[in-house]
């Protein structure tokens, strides 16, 4: 695995669509409507409730996977969103960049296998 070809940053902008797209994907079963959907998905992809998610993850990574997500969670973001605290939001920050990292390398087993770590609740 190399991590290192982009940004941490970028890799957690792809990743932030990654998880968006898997949480929709799982709830669309659960849920009768596209307006109930998206209200149960904004409750997955705050930063606080991300940072329990990475919380989850750390046990579970391989050695690469761990240097990656300090490395990405160490990354400088340009701005921190008003209602997210700071470690939180580099907690989340770090779990989007893995998992477009992931997505990004083709490991699509890895990548859902550590999202059903992360997001017992959607399993």
């Amino acid at each position: 695995m190399n991590g290192s070809e982009l940004s941490p940053l970028l890799y957690a902008y792809l990743g932030d669509s990654v998880l968006e797209v898997m949480v929709r994907e799982r709830l669309i079963s659960r849920f009768p409507d596209a307006a109930a959907c998206n209200r149960a998905a904004l409750s997955f992809v705050t930063a606080a409730r991300q940072a329990e998610a990475a919380k989850r993850l750390r046990d579970h990574l391989t050695p690469e996977e761990e240097a990656f997500f300090l490395h990405a969670r160490n990354a400088k973001p340009h701005s921190l969103p008003h209602n997210a605290q700071p470690y939180d939001y580099h907690l989340a920050t770090a779990l989007e960049a893995l998992f477009g990292m992931l997505h990004l390398i083709g490991n699509k087993e890895r990548r859902d296998a550590l999202f059903q770590i992360a997001f017992p609740e959607l399993n």
